[in-house]
């Protein structure tokens, strides 16, 4: 499936004001609807390492067989979309490549990354996380987190020693809990969703979130959403404004019309050329 036309994808990724390198890498295909965002962390610019093979990997997994993307066939055994089930090997094995490098190259000892991807296909997509980079959508002008992070601030605000407000003031923000990489194996958290046409969807790292809170997001995206390079240049700019102690990464995607699963070959073929 063909989805140039059907989504608008703008990415950003900026340094901040304090680091002086960018260990964030993202990636995007509007052809085949995948977005990947990922926040390195570890070494001497080994994060940019971790975060580097994380998007190649996956770009290249998803990107190995085109027919495979788009049908949204339901896997009898799990339930999931085929296309969920490819997201997950691919991160499974970006998390297996980072960590035999950094236990082959003593420069990348310790090196991982936090991971959030998205597919789109059938009217739906697949989402992918590890870690506390984050997926929002904006519907009808409500924002609505839809991962939750792997960190622990976030355990602590399940077991109530934090309310939501409290946590936005806690020193522990940068804690993950889990992270693609550091371990021989992951566990990567995948959801499906469906996507109407008009929703936006923001990707981002902790370097935006840490920084800017949920309502200036909201009001940005809401006042920008026929620019989403103007709304992305914005929300970094705030980071920056906030203090910029981070690099900062963002991906906006608009769903501009329906993308169903096409039925007869020659539209198939057709939406594909």
């Amino acid at each position: 499936m063909n989805l140039e036309g059907k989504l608008e994808i703008v990415g950003v990724s900026d340094v901040g004001s304090k680091r002086d390198h960018n260990e964030d890498s993202i990636g995007s295909d509007t052809r085949t609807g995948i977005v990947i965002l990922a926040d390195g962390m570890g070494g001497y610019k080994a994060g940019e390492v971790a975060s580097a093979i994380a998007v190649n990997i996956i770009l290249e997994e998803l990107r190995a067989d085109p027919r495979a993307l788009g049908a949204g066939e339901i896997d009898e055994e799990t339930g999931y979309s085929r296309e969920t089930l490819l997201l997950k090997a691919a991160a499974e094995k970006a998390n297996e490549t980072i960590y035999q490098t950094a236990q082959s190259q003593p420069q990348c000892r310790g090196m991982g990354t936090t991971l959030v991807a998205a597919v789109f296909y059938d009217n739906r997509l697949t989402i992918a996380h590890v870690g506390d980079s984050r997926l929002y959508r904006l519907r009808s002008e409500v924002l609505e987190q839809i991962t939750v992070d792997h960190s622990l601030l976030q355990e602590l605000i399940d077991k109530g020693f934090y309310t939501p407000e409290e946590a936005k003031e806690s020193q522990n923000k940068n804690l993950v809990t889990r992270a693609v990489g550091i371990d021989v194996q992951v566990e990567v958290e995948v959801q499906e969703d469906m996507a109407l046409a008009g929703d936006v969807y923001l990707l981002c790292s902790d370097g935006l979130t840490d920084l800017v809170n949920d309502e200036a997001i909201h009001l940005t995206l809401t006042k920008d959403s026929d620019n989403l390079q103007q709304a992305a240049e914005t929300l970094v700019k705030m980071a920056n404004d906030a203090g910029g102690k981070d690099n900062i990464s963002i991906i906006l995607v608009r769903v501009l019309k329906p993308f169903p699963v096409t039925t007869g070959w020659y539209t198939r073929l057709f939406d594909w050329f």
